[in-house]
């Protein structure tokens, strides 16, 4: 081979796809038809209104009450996903029962299910005439029409993320390491606390955001059994569909902006905990 193929091969630059200008170009005039146009008409619709206008549209009690139902069941419904999609997700790595496949695929049921059928069955199944409700209601239990349907619609959507993220996490923690922790004199509190939950820690972490941020922007499987009371049960997608109908552009697309700037902060935090994931797992192979 010649100094001059050497030289050659050196300084032409790695092309993992052939025609990446081509590959490229294609990449970032459909991100654009479909992504960046969209939400920059979002945007330039708000700037119609003043600072005072934004102001108010997003700041009106009715609105504010739909973001803290909003925000705050979303986060509830994280926090309940986390503890059960974990425990959820170790029964399906460490355990061998009848029926583990059947219930391994109905995990992944919230993603096909439309989220109005969704809806409609939990509203079938809590409501006061429903096959649940009907028990519980006589105990002054209202699961349905009320914050209570909203946070359970929450969960049943949101629980698949936590489980697809920690179970092959999970899969691939080493058990030399569980039965080295073992034969050292660990229980098995300390074995989980300070050997496995260090390891799913990151993953956990990244199901609960995806789990938030899922939830955030729910609409159709929550309007069905919350009531949609103002005040009360009232999300914040709600609103701005509210504001659509009343041919409220401007306000719709304020509150949408505010819903938007969440969107990317959660977006800005799985990526950072999926980064620090991968870290993490470099480090310790």
């Amino acid at each position: 081979m010649s100094s001059l193929t050497v030289f050659a091969s050196r300084h032409q630059p790695a092309r993992v796809l052939p025609g990446f200008e081509i590959t490229l170009g294609f990449t970032i005039a459909y991100l654009s038809l479909i992504v960046l146009i969209p939400l920059s008409a979002l945007v330039f619709k708000t700037l119609n209104l003043t600072w005072e206008q934004f102001w108010q549209a997003v700041t009106a009690p009715r609105v504010v009450a739909s973001y803290k139902l909003t925000f705050g069941a979303s986060f509830i419904a994280a926090l309940v996903n986390a503890f059960f999609g974990l425990l959820l997700a170790w029964v399906l790595v460490r355990y061998q029962f009848f029926g583990k496949k059947i219930v391994d695929a109905l995990v992944d049921l919230p993603f096909a299910l439309p989220t109005a059928v969704a809806g409609i069955s939990l509203t079938a199944l809590l409501a006061g005439n429903g096959w649940v409700g009907q028990y519980l209601e006589p105990w002054g239990i209202q699961l349905a029409f009320n914050r209570n349907g909203v946070l359970i619609a929450l969960i049943f959507i949101g629980l698949p993320f936590v489980v697809r993220t920690v179970q092959p996490i999970l899969e691939d923690v080493e058990k030399e390491l569980e039965e080295a922790a073992t034969c050292l004199g660990a229980t098995r509190w300390q074995t989980f606390s300070r050997v496995i939950f260090p390891a799913l820690a990151p993953a956990l972490l990244t199901g609960f955001a995806m789990a938030f941020a899922r939830a955030i922007g729910e609409y159709g499987s929550v309007i069905f059994i919350a009531g949609n009371m103002p005040m009360v049960s009232e999300i914040t997608p709600l609103i701005i569909i509210s504001k659509l109908e009343q041919y409220d552009y401007a306000g719709a697309t304020a509150v949408a902006l505010v819903m938007l700037c969440a969107a990317f902060v959660m977006l800005l935090l799985i990526n950072g905990l999926q980064a620090w994931q991968r870290a993490r797992s470099g480090a310790s192979s």
